[in-house]
């Protein structure tokens, strides 16, 4: 998974363990924090650094 720019809901669903319904609920809340910091966002994708900084933490450079 840590390949790509982007998660996908499958990727995100796979990785917490939830369906992918969920996994699409989770995007899109995650893209409408992004969307009201002012970036750009892709329906259905989020940030690969995003993804990991919100659900475990894990700040990169």
């Amino acid at each position: 998974m840590a390949d790509t720019l982007f998660v996908r809901a499958s990727d995100v669903a796979k990785e917490m363990g939830v369906s992918e319904a969920m996994a699409y609920k989770i995007i899109r809340k995650l893209n409408n924090e992004l969307k009201e910091q002012g970036f750009v966002t892709v329906q259905g994708r989020l940030s690969r650094q995003y993804f990991e900084e919100r659900i475990y933490g894990i700040k990169t450079k």
